[in-house]
Formats: structure tokens, sequence, C-alpha cells
């Protein structure tokens, strides 16, 4: 029992971090409706429109639920997605790709969010 509520507490502190970082990347670049961070599909959506693409790439999530594909198709939608975001965010596209490593995300959405650049 012990070790469920440790891994559902840190899930939840990851998840308000993360929701916390979305959204204060989301009002650096003006962009409306900073609240999705906080909805799970909608956080996707405020990276579309954060990024400048249409809402409708949001519907590339449902490629993970594509037998044998959906994985590598869904780390391509997420890795294109970051980059995207990388470079709105002024930085090198690469680090989007360094946002598909779990924690190491955490420390790039943070230097986005509360960085000085």
């Amino acid at each position: 029992a012990g070790f469920i509520f440790l891994f559902f507490a840190v899930a939840l502190a990851v998840y308000v971090w993360s929701a916390l970082a979305l959204m204060t990347i989301a009002n650096k670049t003006k962009t409306k409706n900073a609240w999705l961070a906080w909805i799970p599909i909608g956080n996707i959506y405020l990276v579309t429109q954060i990024d400048k693409l249409p809402g409708w790439y949001t519907w590339g999530v449902l490629v993970s639920f594509i037998p044998f594909l959906g994985w590598p198709l869904a780390i391509a939608f997420y890795g294109f997605l970051f980059w995207k975001l990388a470079e709105r965010m002024k930085y090198p596209g690469w680090w989007g790709i360094l946002c598909l490593i779990p924690f190491v995300n955490l420390i790039v959405f943070s230097i986005w969010a509360w960085g000085k650049k």
C-alpha cells in the first residue's frame, strides 16, 4: 500500500509540475487558454497552439492506439511537436527530442518556462 501511495504521489507531483511549466510557457508566448495545460488532451491542443499548428494535430495522439505501429508513430509525433516547441522558445530544435526522455523532460520544460532566455 505504501508503494502505491508513493507512486501516485510522485505521479501527481510530476503532473502538477509539468502543467505549471506548460501554462507558464503558454503565458510567455501569449497563447490564449493557458489553463488547458491542466486538461489531459487539452494540453496537447495547447502545445499545437503554442507551436502555431492547426488544432487538428491534436488527433495525432490517437496514433498511439494503432497496433504495432502506435508507439513509434507516437514518439515521432511528440518529437515533432516538442521540436517545434523548442524552436518557438528560441532553443535548438533538438532540445525538443530531450523531452521524450522521462524526467529529462521536466528539466527542459522548467528551463523553457522559467529560464532567462
